[in-house]
């Protein structure tokens, strides 16, 4: 896709807020706050940035344990 637009990011993980662009499209804007939220709650991160060459990379990070099956 063509990512996220470099002046949408800082509110992408805000409640029920959506780029122009995403207004006509079905939807909430509750997907990526509610990401943030769990992430966030579990001690963990969530990060979006532009990927090299067009769209979005989105990195989700949670605590564990590594030697947990």
């Amino acid at each position: 896709g063509p990512g996220i637009d470099p002046a949408d990011l800082p509110h992408v993980f805000e409640r029920f807020w959506r780029s122009d662009s995403a207004r006509s499209l079905p939807g909430s804007g509750l997907g990526l706050a509610i990401v943030s939220q769990v992430a966030e709650e579990s001690g963990g991160k969530v990060s979006l940035q532009p990927a090299p060459g067009g769209g979005t990379v989105a990195r989700l990070w949670l605590p564990g344990d590594p030697g947990a099956a």
